[in-house]
């Protein structure tokens, strides 16, 4: 068998700010997202096979991160029409009949990382698709080629050797790379003058923060402005394995259940009001 995971959060942000993607119903909620996202998921199962799938959703946008640095994301700035859908398209999945994850401590990173690492240790799952473009989940990928990343508006498949031609580092130093580099979505802001191009050339050699040797002259990589990048680290190590725990999905925490769990089974008592609620007769067909 095949498992999907998808990260809810991120179809719902696309829906919402797709051109054309709003839809207001007579008692005055903007619902555009929720049918889109709805929609989609129908489809997957409709006219792409797909059989066992669950979808991982920010149920609280702060997490166990905000706890570790000030400035990780908050929900700041998240439109509020938006916001009002996160339980819209949570109750809605569920009576679609999917399974879902409401994250509340964790995240939805968190929870499709579990999710993979869960379905990844039956033996009877062929492959797990991480359907996100999140770089963040990259580190899930692993090298037998079980688990991998799927971007389904773009279309792109990564396995091992798609993380490491995309960002130049192997799946394990994803975490270590965003530290350095800094991720602006997240906001955590990584180490001065650390570029993309630099923390790879490094972590491709020595994998892990860590690894990198603390004199510039023993790196045997060229980079440029060893020296100060260097300096840097040194002066900021501590920032720097902050960021990398930051970056690092949590597997064990979320509770993911079995693979069984996520077979789909079709909608449950009360999908047909829901969706006259949302003006998504179009769905029931």
């Amino acid at each position: 068998m095949q498992v999907h995971l998808i990260d809810g959060t991120y179809e719902l942000f696309r829906y919402h700010f797709a051109p054309g993607g709003g839809h207001i119903t007579a008692s005055g909620q903007e619902v555009g997202a929720t049918r889109g996202v709805l929609r989609s998921m129908l489809s997957m199962v409709r006219n792409e096979g797909v059989t066992h799938i669950a979808v991982a959703t920010d149920s609280v946008i702060e997490s166990w991160r905000n706890d570790l640095y000030e400035g990780y994301k908050n929900g700041e700035g998240v439109p509020e029409e938006l916001m009002s859908q996160f339980p819209l398209i949570e109750e809605g999945l569920a009576l679609a009949g999917f399974k879902v994850w409401p994250m509340i401590e964790y995240e939805a990173d968190d929870g499709m990382a579990a999710g993979a690492a869960m379905a990844a240790a039956d033996e009877r799952v062929e492959r797990v698709f991480i359907c996100t473009p999140d770089k963040d989940l990259a580190q899930c990928v692993t090298s037998d080629g079980r688990v991998v990343q799927f971007d389904r508006r773009q279309q792109i498949l990564r396995d091992e050797a798609g993380v490491i031609e995309k960002w130049g580092v192997k799946p394990e130093s994803i975490p270590d790379y965003l530290a350095l580099v800094g991720d602006t979505a997240d906001g955590f802001p990584g180490l001065r003058g650390w570029g993309a191009k630099s923390t790879a050339t490094l972590l491709a050699r020595y994998v892990h923060l860590e690894n990198i040797p603390a004199d510039p002259a023993d790196w045997d990589v060229k980079v440029r402005s060893a020296a100060k990048l260097c300096a840097t680290l040194v002066e900021h190590v501590e920032d720097a394995f902050l960021f990398r725990r930051i970056a690092t999905v949590a597997t064990e925490g979320p509770e993911v259940g079995d693979v069984d769990s996520l077979l789909y089974e079709g909608p449950k008592p009360g999908w047909e009001e829901f969706c006259e609620r949302i003006d998504g007769q179009s769905l029931l067909r």
